[in-house]
């Protein structure tokens, strides 16, 4: 019997080593690696060169094709029910296709998923199955979310090789698992949750889900960071890679793509979470534009692009002189270094100084913005916090700001202006690259090069 081999993995960064090491040569964290069983060798399989030449040549052989010759058809593509959820997968469910869905503790991921299957079990074969809840829960879940529950096949269970061997016999169109951290399979001595668990039942699942033509969706928990839990070799085994945002205090929750094989990344899909679950919001900056009544200095509107559409959202700053000998610098939905680089960008070429105050910085709605288009609206609003004077209503502002004070063009930036126009907004001062040779009907376009411009402008 072939002895059985092991290997250290990182739980971090899922670099391997064939022995146990303090610290990670890839990742340069301590005390990650993490011993697992590998598979010995099989019986009589070849030892010598020779024999396995000799394997090779008996192999079956596969023909070589040129790039030009492959088919172009498009990858067949069923709607989820959802069509914020079909916008962030590319187009719909892929069939064959490994889907992994993230998100904090409370933040819908089941719920998502459950009113999901519910709807899919109508006219599809659903397999859902739970690793962390009864079966009388989920039904309770399902009732009191008033969803329909003929059709949707349930199974309670934690066994990789069980739920495989089910799904054999029950053959789904679409097989849900919730979630990976709870699956185990017999032959890997860790305990649930671990590296060596998650990788191999990810494997077995995504194989099955390959081999049977089967969407496959998998829920993953999040670490405090905010990043899937697991190692990052189950990333790479999934087509898609989806995080669901949005905490218990907010209504409002963002799904975004952060990897995907059969569309666009980046794409949000925006939720709110009511009484009867997530309800998809068609109309995003609608939402995120409910605005008080009273103007307020440090408040102001800009444009961001998520994948596919622009969406409006409501930027604030606050400025309040600092009794600490280190201002403090917070920013909640931006990246906080960032900031402190536009501060530095506003001291030097906008003659503003911001090193005695405090500084606070927020996107309403709980949206988190990842482009650089914020950039001239955070300073816009950092100078009306600081000087007390509020900003118009009708203004919308977007455009990227450069370390020498230039404000450099964003990509869209014509059907930002368009969105803007439709939402009321009347004037924007927007990069000059940008600058569209007709402005929409209503709109005064102030187009800007220098972020000293932009302050006159105000």
């Amino acid at each position: 019997m072939a002895k059985a081999k092991s290997a250290f993995v990182c739980t971090e960064c899922g670099a391997e080593y064939s022995k146990w090491q303090g610290q990670c040569s890839n990742c340069r964290e301590w005390n990650t690696l993490t011993e697992i069983r590998l598979s010995g060798a099989r019986p009589g399989a070849a030892s010598s060169p020779s024999s396995a030449r000799s394997g090779y040549a008996g192999a079956l052989t596969r023909d070589v094709v040129d790039l030009s010759g492959v088919d172009l058809t498009e990858v067949p593509r069923f709607s989820s029910t959802f069509v914020e959820f079909d916008r962030v997968l590319g187009g719909g469910l892929v069939p064959g296709s490994a889907v992994l869905l993230g998100g904090h503790p409370g933040a819908g991921k089941s719920t998502l998923l459950l009113q999901t299957a519910c709807r899919l079990a109508q006219s599809k074969r659903v397999l859902y199955v739970t690793g962390e809840e009864s079966l009388s829960q989920v039904a309770m879940r399902a009732h009191r979310l008033q969803l329909p529950t003929q059709g949707l096949k349930m199974l309670a269970e934690t066994s990789v090789e069980t739920l495989l061997a089910v799904a054999e016999r029950e053959r789904p169109e679409v097989l849900i698992i919730d979630s990976i951290q709870t699956m185990h399979l017999e032959d890997i001595g860790s305990a649930p949750g671990g590296v060596a668990q998650v990788r191999e039942s990810a494997a077995a699942l995504t194989r099955f889900a390959k081999q049977s033509n089967t969407v496959l969706m998998l829920v993953g928990h999040v670490t405090k960071d905010g990043t899937l839990a697991g190692p990052k070799v189950l990333e790479h085994m999934i087509d898609a890679s989806l995080l669901l945002e949005g905490g218990s205090d907010s209504r409002f929750r963002t799904l975004r793509g952060q990897k995907n094989r059969f569309g666009a990344i980046n794409e949000l899909g925006v939720f709110a979470m009511v009484e009867l679950g997530l309800k998809e919001v068609k109309n995003p900056s609608a939402i995120f534009l409910s605005r008080g009544e009273e103007q307020a200095s440090g408040s102001l509107v800009m444009v961001v692009w998520e994948g596919t559409r622009p969406i409006l959202v409501e930027v604030q700053a606050l400025l309040d002189e600092s009794a600490l000998g280190n201002p403090r610098r917070v920013a909640v939905g931006l990246d906080h270094n960032r900031l402190a680089m536009l501060l530095a960008v506003l001291h030097k070429h906008g003659g503003l100084f911001t090193g005695d105050q405090d500084v606070f910085l927020n996107v309403v709605g709980g949206v988190k913005v990842l482009e650089t288009s914020a950039d001239l609206a955070v300073l816009l609003a950092v100078v009306s916090s600081l000087q007390n004077r509020p900003l118009p209503r009708e203004l919308v502002v977007f455009g990227e700001v450069g370390l020498s004070g230039e404000i450099r063009p964003v990509p869209s930036g014509q059907e930002r202006i368009v969105e803007a126009a439709k939402h009321g907004f009347t004037r924007a001062i927007v990069p000059r690259g940008n600058a569209p040779k007709q402005s929409p009907a209503g709109m005064q376009v102030v187009a800007v090069d220098k972020l000293a411009e932009a302050l006159e402008a105000l």
